[in-house]
């Protein structure tokens, strides 16, 4: 399955509340260059609660993990980095607070972390203003665009790519009457449409496509009007809480019909709300971390020993955002400023140097005056020409309750 990254022709309009503070003035600390031994202030703006809330904490864990290493290693160019946190809530407004509070009291000079697109969407203009590196696993074709200062670092894939894969996978099945479903806001959107493109491009025609408002106790008005329709398979575009509702409602309505959703959404936390008879089958995509990596293996024992559990797709992510940033910041020097940070990041990561698997030998590369490549937890992060990666996509699906990987497709542009 060969998966492309297009650009949008037509950028998706939306209102952010962090558009309003674009015109304040530039923090001062972005421009200036550092004093040798200065800690480096880095912001994570992660999404404890709301619906980000079951991967915000594990994100926010991660981070602190690399900081760790690279603190524990002496820092970058002789900088430890100094972590300031906050909650966005899974909300734009309160994202809007959050990353003010970051640059303006705490002065950071980065923020890493982000995970939904609309906070992206709602930060990224004050972070551009503030001249402030930010990272991010946002999804929303739109981030690309509004990297206008090539500040901006998404490490997930773009909806578009996730969209064009829906189909994709949707045709290599068989199906030949989708349908789709999808939360009102920029990623699912985005999805949804790079879904109905891929699938007319080919031939085909969708069912029935309806965009639905969240936050509701019912969606069967929704459900049904898709179901009309007589799909084969409804790609959908949901968080859990949405999708929960959702796929009782179909369940209950004892119409056949398969679904492809993502895994963010589609995994045995689902099982677990519905149960194994509502769940079977649901075909699972997302992209999935690098596993063979050595980065991945030994950032993963200390997550494990840490939350018990295995690092998800955002955790090794938001590691990653920090070891690269740390590279960086080693490989400008110690006296660097933000911009010159910035221009470091995708040289620290691009094919043709040394491999590096961890901050300390890619830091004993740089001193060595050596080019480095950083495979890191989650990618071989290669960035493209407005700051994205793709890593590589799993395909799996629910089976009596459990998810199991079917196969796993190397993420291209």
């Amino acid at each position: 399955m060969k998966l492309q990254q297009p650009m949008s022709s037509s950028r998706r309009r939306f209102v952010s509340t962090g558009l309003v503070l674009a015109g304040a003035s530039m923090a001062p600390w972005s421009l200036r260059a550092a004093t040798p031994g200065e800690p480096f202030r880095l912001g994570a703006l992660n999404s404890i609660t709301g619906v980000g809330g079951p991967y915000g904490g594990a994100m926010l864990e991660a981070i602190r993990i690399a900081v760790d290493e690279v603190n524990a290693a002496g820092g970058a160019a002789g900088r430890k980095i100094q972590l300031h946190a906050e909650d966005d809530q899974t909300k734009p407004d309160a994202a809007v607070l959050a990353a003010k509070k970051l640059i303006e009291v705490h002065q950071v000079q980065a923020v890493v972390g982000i995970w939904p697109s609309s906070v992206g969407l709602a930060v990224i203009p004050i972070t551009n203003n503030a001249g402030l590196i930010m990272m991010n696993t946002c999804g929303a074709p739109e981030m690309l665009t509004e990297n206008r200062k090539g500040l901006a670092w998404m490490l997930q894939a773009s909806n578009a790519v996730f969209g064009r894969a829906f189909a994709q996978v949707a045709r290599e099945r068989g199906f030949k009457r989708p349908a789709i479903m999808a939360f009102n806001n920029s990623t699912f959107v985005g999805l949804a449409n790079y879904f109905k493109e891929t699938w007319e491009q080919d031939g085909g025609k969708v069912s029935s496509m309806v965009i639905y408002e969240p936050n509701q106790t019912t969606y069967r008005t929704e459900v049904n009007r898709v179901l009309a329709t007589q799909p084969d398979v409804i790609a959908l575009g949901s968080y859990r809480p949405d999708a929960t509702i959702l796929l009782r409602e179909w369940y209950q309505s004892g119409q056949d019909c398969k679904f492809i959703m993502p895994g963010w959404t589609a995994n045995e936390a689902l099982v677990k709300a519905l149960g194994k008879e509502v769940t079977e089958g649901i075909i699972s995509i997302s992209n999935v971390a690098a596993s063979e990596n050595d980065a991945y293996k030994s950032f993963a024992e200390r997550f494990r020993a840490k939350l018990k559990h295995e690092p998800d797709i955002f955790a090794a992510q938001s590691y990653d955002m920090v070891i690269a940033l740390a590279l960086a910041i080693e490989a400008a020097g110690a006296t660097a400023d933000t911009a010159a940070i910035n221009a470091q990041i995708k040289t620290v990561t691009r094919h043709g140097g040394e491999k590096a698997s961890s901050f300390a030998q890619g830091r004993d590369l740089l001193r060595a005056g050596k080019a480095v490549d950083y495979d890191g937890a989650s990618s071989n992060l290669e960035f493209g020409e407005h700051g994205e990666t793709v890593p590589d996509f799993g395909v799996s699906e629910i089976e009596n309750g459990k998810l199991v990987l079917k196969e796993t497709v190397p993420g291209t542009r």
